[in-house]
């Protein structure tokens, strides 16, 4: 049975588990406990979790498709991988569609459409580094007011009227702030390199805005616009605070850019999600890495605050607290999601940053004190010519790494003797990395190797996906992938930089299958009261191409999984997981206490948006985009027959 809206919401807040406060909640004028979902991840949170239960053990294998939404006809083309994440409020289901990034509303019960607006952008689009749906939008209510805020792919912040898709006539110039103004841009380039795919965090009144920049393995030059995160008044648009992710002279964290680093170089901006603590008033900034990904001998030093968990006071963008995770950064392990805010049972009050490099890293949200000791150890330096290497890094002492950190011998496949020969022979050519932190290394170095293998790749680990976490058990669940990387540089010809990642370098394989053991994807669950690993399974069925490799002929294989980041959600009794970007037209609910499947639902496509969950007349839904294989994406809604 459907617990009741009131109910929930009265259960939870005599039981003091209420994890939206008062003020997230005026936010948007409801929460999950009302049986909506007002935010990317649910909540300012970041929590993606949902206390309906409609949808339960007994019946999640009767779901049925209640309605689809084709993206077909939204852009200029047909966009056929999009990982949007819907918002659903009060029956309306608003959502971004199309290569240009355009917002419809739908009825949240049938699919129809209430309204749709197209930016139209021009040369801006041409130009921007990250077109596309994007990742999605938020929602802002202030009295009988409600609007839908999102940055589109030339980089304006756009306010629209959530009952009719008008722009706001009275935020920034109709509707909309040009964020090409105020930007610290390179000297010696002319492109700005600089957008979004994410939705701002909109909390107490204020807009904040995180950017994004071109992959930057391979950058034109050791300049680029600086990545810093600005505040908008969530009314009127006017710009009210910028911090500076990379400092200026004079600001904290100068002095740790040596050699000028800090005047030249850019990127460290906030790809990922941001969260919020609405009680608190901070929002926490997951910052990337600087200008390049490979190589930072322009920027020599540890680079603060790239990389770091920076918490900010929303209404004036003062800093209060951070915590750098890497430093100077040479592996493009930005820090990829956004983090996770809970009070756990034992009654701390923590914050969580889950990372590429497959740690979760945990912090009193307050005072960004650490919860377990993180120890700063020493990590290898490499031998590529002008780099400058941290000697040491932070390790958390708990919870343990939640994937494959570092390569051996030990890691390579041994399902039979005549394949742990050909891994061995496969990887004869690359350093290996018995370090975690192991650098780069020259594609023609010296002791004639190409580059070196490294575990977590450049994708994680984990990612944008995001986690979930039970805020009444406490218990984390992440979903990551084991995929090799390679990093090996070479000179840069077209670049002022003098090393980028190398051309034609790839990561061996032996007759088709991955060098590395299974599982290649996985999920894993952490109870954060403890920093315990609880259990862990592979995130999909062994792949046919693995599963029917002739070289396997005979193999007992175990569940493998595939090298995805599942999208997941959790409710009330369920861990809901798709395959990701690149699996297959699978969701499976877990029993979120072992594990262990409990139904599988095909769906029409991949899942590639994360999963959202709401409730609306009575009734329980499960929305996802779905998307892949060249046709067009579509959000497909399921619920109980």
């Amino acid at each position: 049975m459907m617990t009741s809206k009131r109910l929930i919401t009265s259960f939870m807040v005599s039981a003091g588990l209420l994890v939206g406060s008062a003020g997230a909640t005026a936010q948007s004028g409801t929460d999950i406990y009302a049986g909506d979902w007002p935010d990317y991840h649910g909540n300012k949170e970041s929590q993606r979790y949902s206390p309906l239960d409609q949808i339960n053990a007994d019946n999640v294998g009767s779901l049925e498709i209640a309605w689809r939404f084709s993206t077909a006809n939204y852009g200029p083309t047909p966009e056929s991988n999009s990982t949007s994440t819907p918002l659903e409020i009060d029956g309306v289901l608003y959502a971004t569609v199309g290569a240009t990034r355009n917002v419809v509303a739908l009825d949240a019960t049938t699919g129809q459409v209430l309204w749709l607006w197209r930016p139209q952008e021009g040369a801006r689009f041409d130009k921007a580094p990250r077109k596309g749906s994007g990742r999605g939008l938020s929602y802002y209510r202030n009295g009988d007011e409600r609007r839908i805020i999102l940055v589109t792919p030339g980089f304006f912040l756009v306010s629209l009227d959530a009952e009719t898709g008008i722009p706001d006539p009275s935020f920034g110039d109709n509707g909309r702030v040009d964020m090409f103004e105020g930007l610290r841009l390179a000297e010696n380039r002319d492109d700005i390199d600089i957008g979004s795919s994410m939705p701002p965090l909109v909390m107490n009144d204020v807009v904040v805005v995180g950017p994004a920049h071109r992959v930057s393995m391979r950058p034109p030059s050791k300049e680029n616009v600086k990545g810093d995160v600005r505040g908008y008044s969530a009314k009127t648009g006017e710009h009210l605070w910028t911090f500076r992710t990379i400092p200026q002279r004079g600001d904290v964290g100068y002095e740790t850019w040596m050699n000028d680093g800090a005047e030249i170089s850019g990127n460290a901006g906030v790809w990922a999600p941001l969260s919020g603590d609405a009680e608190l008033g901070l929002v926490y900034l997951p910052v990337e890495s600087a200008t390049g990904d490979r190589y930072g001998a322009d920027r020599p030093g540890n680079n603060l605050f790239a990389n770091s968990l920076v918490a900010l006071d929303i209404a004036t963008g003062e800093r209060k607290w951070h915590y750098q995770i890497i430093h100077h950064d040479i592996w493009d392990w930005d820090n990829p999601s956004a983090p996770i805010l809970a009070d756990l049972p034992n009654g701390k009050k923590v914050i969580m940053q889950v990372t590429k490099q497959s740690y979760v890293y945990t912090f009193d949200r307050e005072n960004g004190e650490p919860i377990w000791p993180i120890e700063e150890l020493p990590v290898p330096a490499g031998d590529v010519p002008g780099e400058w290497y941290s000697p040491t890094q932070p390790f958390p002492t708990k919870p343990a790494g939640f994937d494959r950190q570092g390569l051996t011998e030990d890691d390579l496949i041994d399902f039979t003797p005549e394949l742990r020969e050909k891994a061995l022979l496969a990887v004869a050519d690359f350093r290996l990395s018995p370090s975690l932190y192991s650098p780069p290394s020259l594609k023609d170095a010296p002791d004639g190797t190409k580059g070196t293998l490294s575990l977590p790749s450049a994708t994680g680990g984990a990612n944008w996906e995001g986690s979930a976490i039970d805020p009444e058990t406490g218990m984390l669940y992440i979903p990551s992938r084991t995929t090799v990387s390679v990093l090996s540089v070479e000179k840069d010809e077209d670049s002022d930089v003098a090393f980028s990642q190398s051309y034609g370098v790839r990561v061996p394989r032996v007759n088709g299958l991955p060098i590395v053991k299974p599982p290649y994807g996985r999920i894993t669950a952490i109870d954060m009261n403890t920093g315990d690993h609880a259990w862990m399974i592979a995130n999909a069925d062994t792949p046919e191409r693995i599963a029917n490799n002739p070289a396997l002929a005979g193999v007992d294989l175990p569940r493998t999984g595939i090298e995805t980041k599942s999208g997941i959600l959790l409710t009330k009794t369920l861990l809901f997981a798709g395959e990701g970007v690149g699996g297959g037209p699978t969701l499976r609910a877990h029993d979120k206490m072992t594990g262990e499947i409990i139904a599988e639902i095909e769906l029409p496509n991949a899942q590639t948006g994360v999963p959202m969950t709401y409730e609306h007349n009575g009734k329980q839904y499960l929305v996802m985009v779905v998307s892949g294989g060249g046709t067009a994406a579509e959000i497909v809604a399921y619920a109980l027959p």
